[in-house]
């Protein structure tokens, strides 16, 4: 029997299925559970609140924590085709028309608290790894980014297109590629919009691990086994990281709200662009829901 197969579900979401070890030392969070339904795997408000919701109820205080007790989370998704696709556009084009900036800066803030969550290791005693087993766009790969450790299947499609329609991705992936990639890099692959597949991600150093269609989930089991063999060692990078390596929560917030007020210059064509992709996404959708 597999670790996946001996973890048993401890929350149950709408949008999530969430497997634990007994000892809650390891969480996997499977995002777009409800795919079957035709829901496109982005984040929608719907999975934002189960996420931040279920991250709440294992984040520790500062008191909780136990000297040399190091956990994992693993995010990954449910859905065969997609890790995330980013952002709601459906939500942005009608905010955006709405001239509502309030709620698009709401929506934008709430991504930020979760990318900085997983950045900071949920205060510090979690490491974060990202599985893509899918496409993997814009805030999908984002998120991403913002573990401490990406593990991507071959041929997982990965990009930032936000370009297409006149926009970057405004919540996080500048800062977070910077800390794997140079700058000039980073900036050329959120102007450029280029989706690529894993390969050519695991090339640039952005993502960690990179296995054969299929051994995803061996490959993560594999680096919680190697990490724990160490707890204290990795425990005291991700305070490391902090200090060396900082991606702190102001930073984020300012560019995010760069990203607000470019978002509400758009004009109507980038606006229709965004509908079109989401009716591919819908389409998308249905078909694998039905299939």
């Amino acid at each position: 029997m597999s670790m996946i197969e001996k973890l048993h579900r401890t929350r149950a979401y709408p949008t999530l299925r969430v497997e634990s070890d007994p000892a809650g030392d390891t969480h996997w969070m499977y995002m777009h559970n409800d795919h079957v339904t035709g829901a496109r795997p982005c984040f929608r408000t719907e999975l934002m609140d189960d996420m931040w919701s279920f991250l709440n109820s294992i984040t520790l205080r500062e008191n909780q924590r136990q000297s040399g007790r190091l956990r994992h989370v693993v995010l990954a998704s449910s859905a065969p085709a997609a890790f995330n696709l980013g952002g709601d556009l459906q939500l942005f084009s009608q905010l955006i028309r709405a001239n509502d900036r309030e709620h698009l800066l709401s929506y934008a803030r709430r991504c930020v608290d979760g990318v900085h969550h997983f950045h900071s290791g949920l205060g510090g005693d979690v490491r974060t790894i990202a599985l893509v087993q899918g496409d993997a766009l814009g805030g999908g790969l984002e998120l991403a980014l913002s573990c401490h450790t990406i593990v991507a299947e071959e041929d997982a499609q990965m990009g930032l297109p936000e370009v297409l329609f006149g926009l970057f991705p405004g919540m996080g992936a500048y800062s977070f590629l910077c800390k794997r990639v140079s700058p000039q890099l980073a900036e050329r692959l959120i102007l450029e919009g280029t989706i690529l597949p894993s390969q050519e991600w695991h090339r640039m150093g952005v993502v960690d691990v990179l296995v054969p269609k299929g051994e995803g989930e061996a490959a993560v089991n594999d680096v919680i086994r190697r990490q724990q063999r160490a707890p204290h060692a990795h425990l005291a990078m991700n305070a490391v990281r902090g200090i060396g390596q900082p991606v702190g929560y102001d930073e984020l917030m300012g560019i995010t709200e760069v990203w607000v007020d470019t978002a509400l210059a758009l004009g109507e064509k980038a606006l229709k662009t965004m509908e079109r992709i989401v009716r591919a996404q819908e389409r998308r959708s249905g078909a694998e829901a039905a299939a």
